[in-house]
Order: C-alpha cells, then structure tokens, then sequence
C-alpha cells in the first residue's frame, strides 16, 4: 500500500463500523398476534442477519463494431438470512412455524393471500456509541424456509433457528433522503455537499 500509516488512519473520521452492533425488529402479520410477546424478544435473540444487497439483471448490446456493452434492465434482491438463539421454551420455533402455516394450512394446502402474511423488517446498524448510522427495511417479507433443530446426547449448547426470509424490495431511508436531497439541490447542491465535511458519502 503507498503512502504512510498515517495516511490511511487520516482517512477514517470515525471508528471502523462493527458487525456485532445491529438489531433486528419484526412487526409479525396482525394474524400472529397471539405471538406478540414473542416477537418482541426477537430483537435480543437475533444472533445473526445480514444488510441486504441489491444486483441488476443486464442483458449484451452492441453497436456495429464497438465493445460489447452490459445494460441493466431488471434490479435484483437476494433473500435475507436470519439466526435467532432459541429459548427451553421453544417459542421462536414455534412463531416462526405458526407463521408458515399461516401461508399454507397443512390442513388444505392451499397458499393463503400474500398480504394477510407479509410484513415490514428493520434492521439497524449502530457505531461504537449506540448511535443509529445504517437502517433498512425490508418491505413485504415473509419466511420461506426454517432449518431443523438436530438433536444430540452428546451435544452440549444451545438450539439455533435459522430463517431465510423473501421480501419484495428494501429501502435505506437515509440513502434515499441524501439522493432526493441532490436531485432537488442539483449539480451545484452536488458540489458543495461534496465538499461539506459531514456528508455522508
């Protein structure tokens, strides 16, 4: 790496960000009430998440002789993998599967409809003093997969219950309040929130 210790601590204003400082908060479909005090102790039993990413479909154009060239033409969204710490009571186990057969009754088998299931995800990063810097929502998600619990004389911990969840899209309020921010301000609102030294870019 060129240039100086000094140089490179010198491009770090704040701390590093941490991937322990987050929480997860699940508004459960209106259906699971019943669950309610479990979902609230979702947010301290969440040992794992991820920040969602977000990829473009793009499909090759070319133009008489020139490079071919990538178009994007669709946006992606990856599903959304969580780990929740289970109880000796069983209870995330059993919300979470409860929420499953809320989609699709093992009675009928027949796929309820989607917005009597679908619900709104935050998850929220924090720095090194527990303030809010990061946070998405995930708009319309729903899980579509948990893990079996194996079950072991010889094992000594505890159970862990992974979710992956779909969801329709996500949105990061605060990148959206700076891009509307700049497409109000313009090129010259552009310019100098480049220069301020508190943008968070």
């Amino acid at each position: 790496m060129a240039g100086s210790i000094n140089d490179f601590k010198s491009t770090f204003k704040t701390d590093l960000a941490r991937p322990n400082r987050f929480d997860v908060q699940i508004n459960i479909p209106i259906v699971l009430l019943p669950y309610i005090s479990t979902a609230r102790n979702l947010v301290y039993r969440c040992e794992n998440a991820d920040l969602p990413g977000r990829n473009f479909g793009t499909i090759e154009r070319k133009f008489g002789s020139a490079p071919t060239q990538k178009v994007p033409y669709q946006t992606h969204y990856n599903e959304m993998n969580l780990t929740f710490i289970v109880s000796d009571d069983m209870s995330e186990k059993i919300l979470f599967e409860s929420w499953m057969e809320v989609i699709n009754p093992s009675s009928t088998y027949n796929f309820q409809y989607k917005a009597n299931y679908v619900t709104d995800i935050i998850i929220s990063q924090y720095d090194v003093t527990n303030t809010l810097t990061y946070q998405v929502q995930l708009i319309d998600a729903f899980p579509i997969n948990i893990n079996q619990l194996d079950l072991d004389w010889s094992a000594d911990g505890h159970h862990k219950l992974a979710v992956t969840l779909a969801y329709t899209n996500w949105t990061a309020p605060m990148v959206s309040n700076i891009v509307s921010n700049l497409e109000t301000q313009g090129l010259s609102g552009l310019a100098s929130s480049l220069g301020s030294p508190n943008t968070p870019f």
